[in-house]
């Protein structure tokens, strides 16, 4: 969409072309700046030259390692905008992308620049920087920050080849997710907002086993020498990032049940970085208040272990941060309201918008612990952040009027 300022001027530095005020070719929303509309008159028709400034898709970064939850995110977040998230239609059938009404999602594992068998040869991962092209992901992002349509590469995870370009519009909201976003300076200046999915050691290993195993047959000795080769880049390139973030999802072990490492039941925080524009961490029961809470009882059904909840501010690599915390487990979905009536500054439209998300997508993973419900709420307070963002570039134009 472009807001645009329709001109008597003859020389104007725009993406638009002069129109006649007998019609428009495109959909343009148009504020005259003053209201005189002279203009010169071509064959009957008067023409204005209309100044068109580019409205820039709001920039969403979401770092996390393979197999820790991001494509369950992005579904999360996708349904709280409305219009499920598909590949592009006609595209190539093996394209990372997913596109919705409002939100179009990129993988960067796209800006690879060594494929499966460069790698193989150079001997390095696909975490490492080396194997990565963060020149033209900068230039690319940028691009569409600016309003610009790219042609971006695609990584094939089936051949672990690269494939020809793909055609990326500019969306409303914008998301990059995968093991970089927020590596390269440049990139990461680029965000508006960032979430880092912090999955710890312990709680990876066991859910690798239960997929790896269960599912794929591989053995744990296997599985064991899969993590500690990726352990040393990840380490050194992927999990410095969230220091950056100004969210980060934290998935741990729980407490409730001594010396588990089944991975089943799992303690998760939000942690929110404070004094990030258009973003007002959530609290429970009182803002700024240190607080730990059972809700297990007449309210919310709780089964062994239970569920502990706590809140309070904390530091975060130097950075002051909000964290609430959730630990165990909801035997009941539809129960959720009684634990979201107590949370606040949640940016819901409506009461209940929270419970209704988690029952709508009760199917997705993690929707019985503290996985989904931060997912969900990390995705509200993202549609608030967009809204707040559009609301403000919208009233720029209108001020510099009046000027």
């Amino acid at each position: 969409m472009a807001i645009c300022s329709a001109h008597t001027t003859t020389s104007l530095q725009s993406p638009c072309t002069t129109v006649s005020n007998t019609g428009f070719r495109q959909k343009q929303v148009i504020f005259f700046t003053s209201n005189r509309r002279s203009g010169r008159r071509h064959g009957g028709a008067r023409t204005f030259q209309v100044s068109c400034s580019i409205q820039k898709p709001v920039v969403i970064g979401l770092a996390a390692d393979s197999g820790c939850g991001k494509s369950t995110f992005m579904r999360r977040l996708t349904s709280v905008f409305g219009g499920a998230a598909e590949p592009p239609k006609g595209g190539n059938p093996d394209s990372n992308t997913l596109i919705s009404d409002t939100t179009t999602v990129i993988c960067l594992d796209d800006y690879h620049s060594l494929d499966r068998t460069g790698r193989k040869e150079k001997g390095v991962t696909a975490l490492d920087p080396r194997a990565n092209n963060f020149d033209l992901m900068y230039e690319q992002v940028k691009a569409i920050k600016e309003g610009q349509t790219i042609e971006k590469p695609i990584y094939n995870h089936v051949t672990g080849l690269l494939d020809p370009p793909e055609v990326i519009a500019p969306p409303k909201i914008f998301v990059i997710e995968g093991l970089h976003p927020m590596f390269d300076e440049r990139v990461r200046d680029l965000l508006d907002f960032s979430i880092y999915l912090d999955i710890s050691d312990e709680v990876k290993f066991a859910w690798k086993i239960q997929r790896d195993m269960a599912e794929r047959g591989h053995s744990l000795e296997s599985i064991q020498a899969s993590i500690e080769a990726r352990k040393p880049d990840f380490d050194a390139f992927i999990d410095p990032q969230k220091q950056y973030a100004d969210a980060v999802i934290e998935v741990l072990p729980t407490q409730l049940i001594p010396d588990d490492n089944e991975g089943k039941v799992l303690r998760v925080k939000l942690i929110m970085k404070e004094g990030v524009k258009h973003f007002n961490p959530v609290y429970l029961f009182d803002e700024g208040s240190s607080i730990s809470w059972v809700p297990c009882g007449r309210k919310l059904t709780c089964s062994y272990p239970g569920i502990k909840f706590a809140y309070g501010p904390d530091t975060y690599y130097g950075h002051e941060v909000s964290v609430v915390e959730m630990d165990g487990q909801f035997d009941r979905l539809d129960e959720l309201i009684y634990v979201e009536s107590h949370l606040s500054n949640l940016s819901t439209k409506f009461y209940g918008e929270v419970t209704q998300q988690m029952l709508k997508h009760a199917d997705f993973p993690g929707s019985n612990n503290g996985t989904g419900l931060f997912q969900t709420i990390v995705g509200l307070k993202i549609r608030d952040l967009y809204e707040q963002i559009i609301a403000e570039r919208a009233g720029a134009p209108a001020e510099a009027a009046k000027v």
